[in-house]
């Protein structure tokens, strides 16, 4: 009978790690100091529900309401858990901080693993992005109802501004200050559902019925087919369930990562899932006025419902826990991006790849991938000082660029059948069932995601997500052409010249 994964209980001694990775051809230049807690706490903090449920909570109310948000957390929660298990089975065998795209070459190719890493890099940048601006955007609530501060798009983005610099100060430090940050997060985060979930059930006198919070559907997108609306509205679940490639980037510097990285992904989903409906039930429970906290002069829906059900002073601390835990949330994505960033600058894949694979000889980090990862970010974020709907593009290009690479070195596994040769931590017989799960579900979200979300279609109301995934797609192609020779993922360390150069390039 064949062995489960989650059976196994990992009774194997751990794998020499350097020993691994220089087996994959790399040259171990990463401080291997993230323990298995740490390594979870990385891909939960990405997820991070109070940053994605409660950002995306106001396009929630237009696009579905009640019954989207919470039936379409459930489902597509369940489906992210298939293709998170795949994942990990893949990320066992090639533990590596280029994660997706150095699978996708060692079991499709060279193209392959080049397509895959310019559509994860894209993901990357776009979440720290829109996890910042969503952070600002919360932020800018909070003063709005401290001190009557006006959030306007100019504005907004200069706090978008502090805290991309605060990310990058903070990724400077190593990895040892990213892990503790992190795994003060996962509390952080547990802690915070559980008080403002407890504030909203006990505070306010009056709840919605169970009736409004499992069935209420709301349609102020402009669609008439309200299966349309349906299938959009779970953007919502689809963007906060992403990031968890994040255990994987860091990879290298987690110890044991050969089972830990592959769990760290399974298990922040898994906590997400639970944690995630709890919260959306408490915040959906307790909405006052639909129509008010549609139209929150806050700018932030669920900053209405705190306001409406336990005042001033109690909206504006649990506001503060949400913004905490956002900033959490966004350290975490620019420790994977810039990760993402060296590790495919390594194999000489991005313009520039002899800079940005450096690595401070102090910190063991590599700086100026973090430099880049913010400043594109930022650069992602610009239309937003023009368009009310760019923060909804921004969520959109994450989700387009990020979800397709998690199913690619699935499929490729999956192609492989018995050539592919699993880590310690595998799915056994279910490996191929599971599998096909979630690269069918990967093929439904990218078409869903590309498509209009309201209506009529305007230059403001447009999805540019399509518009992103065609530019990417066409400047990868591009760049191919004048990269492939030097693009190459090492056979094995020592056997390409290539090694030796990054080796000389810590500095």
């Amino acid at each position: 009978m064949s062995r489960t994964a989650w059976s196994a209980k990992d009774q194997a001694p751990p794998r020499d790690e350097e020993q691994r990775l220089r087996e994959l051809g790399y040259q171990p230049v990463l401080a291997r100091r993230m323990g298995g807690f740490g390594n979870f706490a990385i891909s939960f903090s990405v997820i991070s529900i109070l940053s994605g449920c409660m950002t995306l909570y106001g396009f929630g109310l237009n696009t579905g309401g009640p019954a989207v948000m919470m039936w379409g957390w459930a489902g597509v929660g369940l489906f992210v858990l298939c293709v998170g298990l795949a994942l990990a089975e893949v990320t066992s065998a090639y533990p590596t901080s280029g994660a997706l795209y150095y699978m996708a070459d060692r079991l499709g190719g060279r193209r392959w693993g080049w397509y895959t890493g310019w559509l994860n890099l894209l993901g990357l940048l776009g979440a720290i992005a829109g996890i910042d601006y969503g952070a600002a955007l919360f932020t800018g609530a909070f003063l709005n109802l401290q001190w009557g501060f006006d959030p306007t798009p100019g504005s907004t983005f200069v706090i978008f501004l502090c805290i991309l610099l605060l990310h990058a100060t903070l990724n400077l430090f190593g990895v040892r200050l990213v892990s503790v940050l992190n795994s003060i997060s996962v509390w952080w985060h547990l802690t915070g559902v559980a008080v403002i979930v407890g504030a909203l059930a006990i505070v306010p006198d009056r709840h919605q019925s169970p009736s409004f919070v499992f069935t209420e559907f709301v349609n102020d997108t402009g669609w008439a087919n309200p299966f349309y609306v349906a299938a959009i509205g779970l953007l919502l679940a689809q963007y906060t369930f992403s990031g968890y490639d994040a255990s994987a980037h860091l990879s290298e510097e987690t110890s044991n990562a050969s089972v830990s990285a592959a769990k760290g992904i399974v298990r922040a989903i898994w906590v997400s899932w639970i944690a995630g409906f709890v919260l959306l039930a408490g915040l959906t429970f307790a909405i006052q006025d639909y129509a008010g906290t549609q139209q929150s002069a806050t700018g932030v829906p669920p900053a209405q419902i705190l306001l409406d059900a336990l005042g001033s002073a109690g909206a504006s601390a649990l506001l503060l826990v949400v913004i905490v835990a956002q900033l959490f949330c966004g350290n975490a994505e620019v420790a994977a991006a810039n990760r993402m960033v060296f590790a495919f600058s390594r194999d000489n894949a991005l313009p520039g790849s002899a800079l940005w694979r450096k690595v401070s000889s102090g910190t063991q980090t590599p700086v100026p991938a973090v430099w880049l990862s913010v400043g594109v970010a930022a650069l992602l974020a610009l239309p937003s000082l023009y368009s009310a709907t760019a923060y909804g593009a921004v969520t959109a290009i994450n989700v387009i660029g990020i979800t397709p690479a998690y199913a690619i070195p699935i499929y490729l596994r999956l192609r492989a059948g018995d050539r592919f040769q699993p880590g310690p931590w595998h799915l056994g017989r279910w490996s191929r069932p599971i599998g096909w799960i979630a690269v069918s579900w990967v093929a439904v979200v990218t078409v869903l995601f590309c498509l209009p979300q309201s209506s009529p279609l305007t230059v403001n109301s447009m999805n540019y997500a399509s518009i992103a995934l065609v530019v990417v797609l066409a400047l990868a192609s591009v760049w191919w052409y004048v990269a492939r020779r030097s693009y190459s993922t090492p056979s094995a360390y020592g056997n390409d010249r290539e090694q030796a150069e990054i080796a000389e390039g810590i500095v």
